[in-house]
């Protein structure tokens, strides 16, 4: 477990690293790029122990951004006091190739070590259905499980028995008319701009922003915004919410 920059968690936690779905402005993968070690070959990899790098320091991306499980990591949560954790942030826990099995060995970590608050965010939200659907997704106080959604048509998930939130980072489009739009629906909207190379390119527009945010508000749904905002939105406009304050 890491502590981390990222505003609306203490820590982040990545039993399982890697990713398949090719966004472009991933900051994950450069981060693996940057600190791994190890070629990528498209598949599903499995680490009991940790591997090593030539100078004898734990490598964590050893398989590049390949989906890697690294279950020797499943014991942290047990060791830390309570925090804000966000779970594999440096992969997408719920893609379409990451087996039932690696799922459930973190669910279960989780509900091992109940003083943390788990936050899970994924873009692929079908998934969430068919855990739920199954049996298999925690219906518990301190799980939220978030759909990242950039634009208004992308697809998100939320349930009457599950703590739910959206990420709309980076936000790519407007938001409005709100037709079904998450804030309706889900219990948490976080907010943010692109970042990272030709992030400038592709900024969201105040007047984007402020229309979501009064329909959340509105609704009494809270509202996070990332820090991304402030040249854009300016300090005196920024909203800081948490759900469970």
């Amino acid at each position: 477990m890491n502590s981390t920059k990222i505003e609306w968690c203490d820590m982040t936690w990545n039993p399982v690293t890697g990713c398949l779905h090719g966004c472009e402005y991933c900051y994950a993968r450069r981060v693996a790029t940057r600190f791994g070690g190890g070629d990528e070959d498209g598949g599903n990899h499995f680490l009991g122990k940790p591997m090593l790098k030539p100078n004898y320091s734990v490598d964590p991306y050893p398989y590049g951004f390949d989906p890697t499980f690294h279950r020797y990591r499943l014991g942290e949560p047990y060791q830390r006091r309570g925090q804000n954790i966000f779970v594999c942030s440096m992969a997408d826990l719920f893609g379409e190739w990451v087996p039932d099995e690696w799922i459930e060995e973190v669910m279960k970590s989780c509900l091992l070590s109940p003083q943390h608050r788990y936050l899970f965010l994924t873009k692929n939200p079908g998934r969430y259905m068919k855990l739920a659907e199954a049996g298999k997704l925690p219906e518990k106080d301190n799980f939220w499980y978030g759909s990242s959604i950039p634009t208004p048509t992308t697809q998100f998930w939320w349930s009457d028995r599950h703590n739910t939130f959206a990420s709309i980072e980076p936000m790519m489009e407007a938001f409005q008319p709100a037709g079904d739009c998450p804030v309706k629906k889900v219990g948490w909207v976080i907010i943010g701009a692109m970042t990272g190379p030709g992030s400038k390119y592709h900024q969201p527009k105040k007047e984007w922003i402020e229309p979501l945010v009064e329909d959340a508000q509105a609704l009494s749904v809270p509202v996070f915004m990332k820090d991304s905002l402030i040249p854009i939105m300016g300090e005196a406009g920024m909203v800081r919410d948490f759900p469970w304050e």
